[in-house]
């Protein structure tokens, strides 16, 4: 599995002006105005961070006038928690799995290091950290911005490799144990410190190589050995 993280851009109208009139409802605000403020948004907060961005710079990046603005936002809050949410559906790596699944031993390293490649490489892309440090500076203040990016992130990667290894226990080839404690140390052994020290900016990105190697190590420690 390869990743590539997107951002769409929409394009941008010129002279894009409204004359007064009652608020109107974000049902009514086009989605590639509402893209170009995310975009915008997650520009400024990556670049001058949360507290330093004003409603009025989003305004003025995205080229929206307020009005559209808090027809589909009520504050600053609810753009980084759409932001957030935006970006953490990107980052759950769904582990592709279409039945018969073959089940051999070269079949499921195959898969567990493909899976835990794809996790580190998205995890360490320098927007998902971006992500990561909004959520945690904002904690605080915004704890459900956090919850979310857990739920829908960690949470919902977490719940697949348990499944998997559920049913390669049954198989004979994962080791003995509860399998969402193996599932959590593979998740440990996969990253130990990596992204901690990333999001503290005290390590430089792994490369291609790093990568691989620890998602081979982390899914040796789940196989029985033959």
């Amino acid at each position: 599995m390869s990743y590539r993280w997107q951002v769409k851009m929409s394009p941008i109208k010129k002279n894009h002006r409204h004359s007064p009139s009652p608020r109107v409802q974000p049902e009514h605000v086009s989605s590639s105005i509402r893209d170009r403020v995310l975009d915008a948004a997650f520009s400024l907060f990556r670049e001058h961070g949360f507290s330093s961005t004003s409603m009025l710079d989003i305004v003025t990046q995205a080229r929206i006038s307020k009005r559209d603005l808090y027809a589909l936002f009520k504050n600053k809050h609810a753009v980084l928690a759409a932001c957030i949410s935006e970006h953490t559906e990107q980052m759950r790596r769904p582990l592709d799995i279409t039945p018969p699944v073959p089940w051999t031993r070269d079949a499921l390293t195959k898969l567990f290091i493909e899976f835990g490649t794809s996790v580190l490489k998205t995890v360490c892309h320098p927007d998902a950290l971006t992500v990561f440090r909004l959520a945690i500076a904002e904690s605080d203040r915004a704890p459900e911005i956090a919850r979310t990016l857990e739920s829908s992130g960690r949470e919902a990667n977490q719940k697949a490799l348990t499944e998997l290894i559920r049913s390669a226990q049954s198989h004979g080839l994962i080791v003995a144990g509860d399998p969402a404690v193996l599932a959590t140390r593979f998740t440990a052994v996969l990253g130990e410190d990596l992204l901690i020290r990333l999001l503290m900016r005290v390590r430089e990105a792994p490369t291609e190589r790093e990568i691989v190697s620890r998602a081979r190590s982390a899914t040796e420690m789940l196989l029985i050995d033959r």
